[in-house]
Order: structure tokens, then C-alpha cells, then sequence
């Protein structure tokens, strides 16, 4: 039996891998090295393991021009859990923390910290649905607030900030749909989570780096799994082997293109090659404002819902996968995360051009 062929895959997560390193991982899968065994069956207390998570938080490190002062933790939950674990770790018991409300996920990490304490929106775009980001400018920032959350991608919505705010609060940043797809500036941060499945690896872990000095200030008398100090001292319970197995490949092959400023550009001329498509006519048409666009989600709309079904099917049959929008927003989404190749988004843009031809 002949073996499928990968098609055009523009999920939004989990999102495509690496094919280089599926290939690699798909050699090494029934056996690790000359350990006899699987990656999938080893103790996550043996060297084999520690080594390959250890290299992992080198890599994460390297790529992002940091030094030991940010503890790097592979975590399970999902970015979700970070939503309940950084207001439980650092919103003293009478204090309060700020958020910036620019999408579905920045609205459910407010939602979650509400629940345990408070927490207040700084800004927030819900009035026009997401579609812009608010000003920095106009922000509503309490000085005293125990931190002030964002998230850098809007997976849903499609916007991205472009430039790291520079605020008065501890910065604590949900960069799960846009993590080292660019450099980061990290001294204006002092916690960044990212869930693994878009641009770093498989669904199952996420990766949380937590400054040293913000470490500290966390509150005592934490339930012990949901303490990131207790993560950032000791191995305390079974990780996700195989996920941190497969992001270590992941960040190798990231070094290996030349690190996140080689990722910027090539990141950059995806969408905008995408983009350009999309304004070169009035048939499709951007959700985003432009000034707000995301690199990694480019969200479209068609002139009508029933051309969007048919575009749906037809970029389906011809291999183009993923690119239903969400239901809050409809339309298209094209996520062009890392692992995107540049012929899937010029195959993509090509379908476009036929399909405006012939239904335009």
C-alpha cells in the first residue's frame, strides 16, 4: 500500500509538525538510541530523559538570548491551567491583577482569575469583536496591580502585537500562538507560557518561563502541582516525555533555519505574500484591521457564507487543510505557523486565484 502524502495543513492547533523531524523522530520512535527501548517507554527519571530535557531548556534558552535567571518548565494543562496558576502563584490575597481582553483566550484568562480573586480589564477590543487591538496609550493600568496579562497572538481573531509593551506591572504574556516565531523581548517579561501544540511541538505540554526574581515573589502555601516553584527546583511528578522529546527536536530544527530572527523574516513573507492575496481584490476581505494582522492566523471572509462553504470543499479536495474559521468570526483562517512551508501558502494562494476566476 502506497503511503498517503502530506497535504497542505493550515491548523490552527495542534498545527503542523517539522516533516524533517517527524522523519527523525519517526527513526528513532521503536528505538531510542541503545537504550533498547522506546522514547515512549523510558523512565522519566533516567539519564536518557533528563538529558533530553535538559537540552530542550539549553535550546529554549539559547533561542531566546536568555540566561539561567529564567527557569524553564514543561508543564501539563494546557495554557488554559497557566489562566488558574499565575493569578493563584503571584495576586497577593487583598491585591488585584490587570488584563488586556484582545480575544476568546484573553477573555477566558480574565474569566479564570476572576474566579479566585480580582482581576479587572485594563482594555479590551470586544466591541468590535476582536478585530483591533486597543492602544497602549489608552490602556487603564492599575500601578499596584499584582501583574498585567496579554496575549501576543489572537489565534480566533487573528491580530498580534508587534511590539512588546513596556508597562509599569510585571508583564505576564499568554504567547501561545505566535512562541518563538519571532525574537522575544524577554527583560520586559517576567512569566511567558505557551501552549506546545502551534509552533514548538505536540498537544500535552506547555512550556512556562518564569524570571527568577518574579519567581520569588509568589505566595506561600501553594498546592504543590500548581507551584512553579516547586516545578523550577525538582522533577516532582511524570512529565510529558514524549512531548518534551519531540519540542527539543522541534527547537533544534528552529536553531538549525538560523533562530527566531531567520523565523521573523520567513514568517513575515508568508503573510505577507497571504495578505497581499487577500487586498489585491474586494472578493476576499480581511477580518483583522491591518495594523493589528497576525503573522501566524490570517483570518478572511468571502462575499457570502454560501461561497465560503463552497470554498470550504473545494480547497479541501485539492488538499488544503484547516481552513475553517472559528464560529465566532466565520469565514477563513489560515494559520502559517513555523512549520507552515512556504509552497503550502503559495498553493493556497494559487487556489484562491482560481476560485475567484471561476466564482468571482
Amino acid at each position: 500500500m502506497q503511503p498517503a502524502l502530506r497535504l497542505h495543513n493550515f491548523s490552527a492547533g495542534p498545527a503542523t509538525l517539522p516533516e524533517a523531524v517527524l522523519l527523525e523522530i519517526k527513526e528513532e520512535l521503536p528505538v531510542y538510541g541503545d537504550l533498547g527501548a522506546s522514547v515512549l517507554e523510558i523512565s522519566h527519571r533516567s539519564a536518557a530523559y533528563t538529558q533530553i530535557a535538559q537540552d530542550a531548556r539549553d535550546r529554549m534558552r539559547r533561542l531566546l538570548g536568555v540566561g539561567a535567571e529564567w527557569h524553564v518548565l514543561f508543564l501539563q494543562g494546557g495554557a488554559s491551567m497557566q489562566f488558574h496558576q499565575a493569578p493563584l502563584n503571584f495576586r497577593k490575597a487583598e491585591g488585584s491583577a490587570d488584563y488586556v481582553v484582545t480575544g476568546r483566550w484573553a477573555a477566558n484568562a480574565l474569566k479564570e482569575a476572576q474566579r479566585t480573586g480580582k482581576a479587572r480589564a485594563a482594555a479590551s477590543s470586544e466591541d468590535q469583536n476582536f478585530s483591533y487591538l486597543p492602544d497602549v496609550a489608552a490602556w487603564d493600568i492599575d500601578p499596584e496591580a499584582a501583574y498585567l496579562h496579554i496575549t501576543s497572538n489572537n489565534t480566533v481573531a487573528g491580530t498580534q502585537f508587534r511590539e512588546t509593551p513596556q508597562v509599569a506591572p510585571p508583564l505576564v504574556c499568554d504567547a501561545s500562538s505566535d512562541f518563538l516565531s519571532r525574537p522575544i523581548d524577554m527583560a520586559r517579561h517576567a512569566l511567558v507560557y505557551a501552549g506546545a501544540q502551534k509552533n514548538i511541538g505536540p498537544a500535552g505540554a506547555t512550556a512556562v518561563l518564569v524570571r527568577d526574581d518574579f519567581l520569588q515573589r509568589r505566595n506561600a502555601s501553594l498546592p504543590v502541582m500548581l507551584d512553579y516553584g516547586v516545578h523550577a527546583a525538582k522533577l516532582y511528578n511524570t512529565p510529558p516525555v514524549f512531548a518534551v522529546y519531540v519540542i527539543g527536536k522541534v527547537l533544534a530544527w528552529l536553531e538549525g533555519r538560523g533562530g527566531l530572527a531567520a523565523m521573523d523574516k520567513i514568517n513575515e513573507g508568508k503573510a505577507g505574500a497571504l495578505y497581499a492575496r487577500i487586498d489585491r481584490t474586494d472578493f476576499y476581505r480581511g477580518v483583522a484591521r491591518k495594523e493589528a494582522r497576525s503573522r501566524m492566523n490570517v483570518t478572511f471572509r468571502l462575499p457570502s457564507e454560501d461561497l465560503e462553504g463552497r470554498f470550504l470543499a473545494e480547497a479541501n479536495a485539492q488538499g488544503l487543510l484547516g481552513l475553517k474559521g472559528h464560529r465566532s468570526v466565520g469565514g477563513m483562517r489560515a494559520s502559517l505557523y513555523n512549520a507552515c512551508p512556504e509552497a503550502s501558502v503559495d498553493a493556497l494562494i494559487a487556489f484562491m486565484d482560481d476560485f475567484e476566476r471561476k466564482r468571482g
